[in-house]
């Protein structure tokens, strides 16, 4: 069974973003993941983290303005010494948290803008640079646009064109299956003709971003299929709970007893 790390962006809103790290733990995670930590000093985060036994395996580059609309940087030709100094926010944080992995948004711009995409190779070779440098892996994700309207990444095979592009050891996939299956489908053909340069796993049902195993595909039989791959990542629960975030739990319980690990009884209430 792959090994889950908890969204704490979408999950355990029911408590303060920083009490959300033990409400993981107390849930059974043994790692998080998250979109962004820069409302926070980087030492608080990591003492949330440690308090709560958990490992950082993945957050986001700054995005630029959230609030007002942007998603990412890296295609945007206008802000590359933002964008470059950003990076090394990013890493300051990483280097706290030892979080191994950094995601690289590309921003709202057209993928057939040659200076959107001379600014994207661009930024991709410096963060790719850079993380290397200080230990990290840079993860770029195709994010579908019914979500993300104009996002400039919004093609799987795209991506894997950059990656391979550009070659570089710290350069890797992130494989979003809720995106995958919303731009794309074939979800199992996919993950496995990209396995070997995926980073990063993230898993929602779709249509509706909820927990695992209440949409449309058969996402235990995903889990499987990353077993089968021999996927040793974390795959993030990067998913919106349809109620409260512990009452939804089952689908996990349910993963973990199919792995032949030992699970309490569930509650009735649960949802798997």
């Amino acid at each position: 069974m792959p090994r889950f790390a908890a969204n704490l962006s979408m999950m355990f809103g029911e408590v303060p973003f920083l009490d959300r790290f033990q409400a993981a733990a107390d849930a059974g995670f043994e790692a998080v993941e998250f979109l962004f930590p820069y409302d926070y000093p980087p030492e608080a985060v990591a003492e949330a983290l440690r308090g709560a036994g958990l490992r950082q395996v993945l957050f986001n580059l700054p995005p630029g303005d959230w609030a007002r609309g942007e998603r990412g940087l890296a295609a945007l030709p206008e802000r590359a010494s933002e964008f470059r100094q950003s990076v090394g926010m990013a890493l300051d944080y990483a280097r706290v948290l030892d979080a191994p992995n950094l995601h690289m948004m590309a921003g709202l711009a057209s993928p057939s803008d040659p200076a959107a995409v001379s600014a994207y190779l661009d930024a991709l070779r410096f963060a790719a640079d850079a993380a290397g440098k200080a230990g990290r892996t840079l993860l770029i994700e195709p994010i579908n646009r019914r979500d993300m309207p104009g996002y400039f990444l919004d093609d799987f095979g795209r991506a894997a064109e950059f990656v391979d592009r550009l070659g570089h050891p710290y350069l890797k996939f992130q494989f979003d299956i809720y995106h995958r299956q919303i731009l794309h489908g074939d979800v199992l053909k996919g993950l496995a003709a990209a396995m070997p340069v995926i980073g990063h796993v993230q898993i929602a049902s779709v249509p509706e971003r909820h927990e695992p195993g209440t949409g449309e595909l058969d996402d235990f039989r995903i889990f499987a299929a990353l077993d089968a791959l021999g996927y040793e990542g974390w795959v993030g629960c990067e998913y919106r709970p349809a109620g409260g975030t512990p009452d939804g739990l089952g689908w996990l319980r349910r993963a973990r007893a199919a792995a032949g690990e030992d699970v309490a009884p569930h509650n009735p209430g649960e949802a798997f």
